[in-house]
């Protein structure tokens, strides 16, 4: 598992953007995603980790349908930048 891939990314986001807004917290549950990913790749029965892993997911999938209604065009640029699949019920 390599914990520091997401960080330099991390770094320039927080320059950018503040902290509290969507897309910057979008961004930070989707490198948990992925760091939670690849340790359940090595850990198959690491229940705990799977339940926070449907956690985070849910919370991010409920800020994208947020953001899908107020702003359309932010969402597709948020999709498109992370490399995440568009939602099925928007």
């Amino acid at each position: 598992m390599v914990k520091n891939a997401f960080i330099p990314v991390i770094s320039q986001e927080k320059k950018e953007e503040n902290r509290g807004s969507v897309e910057f917290q979008v961004f930070s549950f989707t490198n948990k995603i992925r760091r939670l990913t690849s340790h359940l790749e090595l850990h198959r029965k690491d229940y705990l980790s799977q339940r926070g892993l449907r956690k985070i997911l849910g919370k991010r999938q409920r800020l994208l349908s947020y953001l899908s209604k107020k702003n359309g065009i932010r969402y597709k640029k948020l999709i498109n930048r992370l490399n995440i699949r568009e939602s099925k019920t928007r």
